[in-house]
């Protein structure tokens, strides 16, 4: 029997001590006092799955080191299994700075030399028919950035066989890779096998040449996915399929920290799916989500429970809905 069974979500990729700074507007040079947090993208989309309950777990490898012992910590009190989550001899778990100038810059440093653990997840360690079996498959652009992650995520994509909710999140920065078009090539060939792409403009562009959100997801589309999500920051939201085109306004917050905002939007689009939520329903609820943890310092810790993204729903309802 497969140890990888009856999860609501899987997630694969990045995993990082996030050490965030408790003073706005200052450079790190300025700033007296830090706090350190569960970080990376992949992680915290799982966490957001978790915080609403689904049964989740994330594939990743940390160093053999303190911050691996707390990463482990961590994923085991915010209800993400662990089991998944291996060391790397001769590598240490990457850490994460950031600086907080609200409400829209949020320059990152990653310390991931000489290389990140999570990108030496291999395809022989993969229980693929676990992976096959989840209700939602979760992976990321960075994940296909070096190898062995590259052939792991391929070979846990091809297992997956575009079953219904494989995800790529378009999650696109520069400093994992050679250049934009070695970016490109690879995310082209993810495209081929993934049913659910979610990226925001910029992402788009590496993608698949297109920053207009509209012909983005006709872009995307084309490439064979059944659904495509464009985000646009405090533009908002849209979807399209074959069969509907949906665009949802932004839930306008007070900015604290940006960063974990896509993260949390990821964690309750999965959520919407399990419950099989109309489109603008999903839409709805993931853009309330992600600004909730805009207004909040850290990501993993941040996201929202299903009540506190219902009361804010229920009260720009009872305003007449979202302008």
């Amino acid at each position: 029997m497969s140890t990888w069974s009856n999860f609501d979500l899987i997630a694969i990729g990045r995993v990082s001590v996030d050490v965030y700074p408790l003073q706005y507007g200052v450079g790190l040079e300025d700033v007296k006092t830090f706090q350190k947090f569960l970080g990376g993208s992949a992680t915290n989309v799982a966490c957001a799955g978790a915080k609403y309950g689904l049964n989740t777990a994330i594939i990743t490898r940390t160093g053999n080191d303190p911050f691996g012992n707390y990463i482990h910590q961590e994923l085991k009190r915010l209800n993400v299994s662990d089991k998944y989550v291996s060391g790397v001899a001769g590598l240490p778990t990457p850490v994460v700075f950031c600086e907080i100038f609200p409400p829209d810059n949020f320059p990152l440093y990653f310390y991931r030399e000489p290389k990140a653990p999570d990108l030496v997840i291999n395809e022989a360690e993969l229980d693929l028919e676990a992976i096959k079996s989840a209700k939602i498959y979760w992976s990321t652009v960075t994940g296909l950035s070096q190898e062995p992650s590259r052939s792991a995520h391929f070979a846990a994509l091809q297992a997956r066989g575009r079953k219904e909710h494989t995800i790529l999140d378009l999650d696109y920065r520069s400093m994992f890779w050679a250049s934009p078009k070695e970016a490109t090539v690879e995310i082209e060939k993810a495209l081929s096998q993934v049913t659910i792409a979610v990226g925001n403009k910029e992402e788009c562009e590496v993608a698949i040449g297109e920053t207009e959100p509209l012909r983005a997801a006709d872009a995307l589309l084309e490439r064979g996915v059944q659904l495509a999500i464009v985000k646009q920051g405090p533009k908002g939201v849209l979807a399209k399929s074959k069969e509907e085109t949906v665009e949802v306004p932004p839930y306008m917050v007070e900015v604290v920290n940006g960063l974990g905002a896509g993260d949390s939007f990821g964690g309750a689009l999965c959520y919407g799916l399990i419950q099989g939520w109309p489109l603008r329903k999903i839409l709805e609820f993931a853009n309330v989500a992600g600004a909730i943890v805009a207004t909040r310092l850290e990501c993993s810790t941040a996201m929202p429970t299903l009540e506190e993204v219902e009361d804010v729903l229920a009260e720009i309802n009872a305003k007449g809905g979202l302008k």
